[in-house]
């Protein structure tokens, strides 16, 4: 797969591999503490730079990882959404974040279908799961709308053990048997 010429577009968003000039926003949604606080907290910079890198690497070793989400209209980084399996998680996810000002406007539901699909499509997986803090209403409400059910509590790897999360998540068959808007 070549990474640099993979793109995945939906009506309003580009969804592709993160780049270098994509880490200055990620840095400023990794120092929110709103925007973070169900995902891990706050990321000094040093921190949100090796967090950054993580997810490129993943899409060297996995062939995988969460795509960066660009506003076609402005060019704008938003966030990012996509599959993700680190060592010791719970499933294979579709999980996602956004900068705060992105919220509410449909942008996670859009590119998180379009990376369900994808990862069904090109990953082979059989089933995907959103983990989700048993607080965040406003993921899980996106969860319902993707078609995905509350399977229970899980655990995450250390050294996010002590979080509480659900499962979120259906199979592929579900999927693609769910109506589309």
């Amino acid at each position: 797969m070549d990474l640099a010429s993979l793109r995945i577009e939906t009506e309003r968003l580009i969804l592709r591999p993160p780049r270098v000039e994509d880490f200055d926003a990620y840095a400023a949604k990794m120092a929110d503490a709103e925007a973070t606080r169900f995902t891990g907290g706050q990321q000094v910079r040093s921190v949100a730079w090796r967090s950054f890198l993580a997810s490129a690497g993943a899409w060297m070793i996995q062939g995988f990882s969460m795509f960066s989400v660009i506003e076609k209209a402005s060019g704008r980084w938003l966030g990012r959404l996509g599959p993700w399996y680190p060592e010791g998680w719970p499933g294979t996810e579709v999980g996602w974040g956004l900068v705060r000002d992105a919220w509410g406007k449909g942008y996670a539901h859009e590119g998180s279908a379009a990376a369900i699909d994808w990862a069904f499509a090109h990953l082979g997986w059989s089933e995907v799961i959103h983990s989700i803090h048993p607080d965040n209403h406003a993921s899980q409400a996106l969860a319902k709308r993707l078609g995905s059910t509350c399977r229970g509590p899980g655990k995450l790897p250390a050294p996010y053990e002590a979080s509480p999360i659900e499962i979120w998540g259906q199979t592929r068959e579900q999927w693609q048997r769910r109506a589309r808007p």
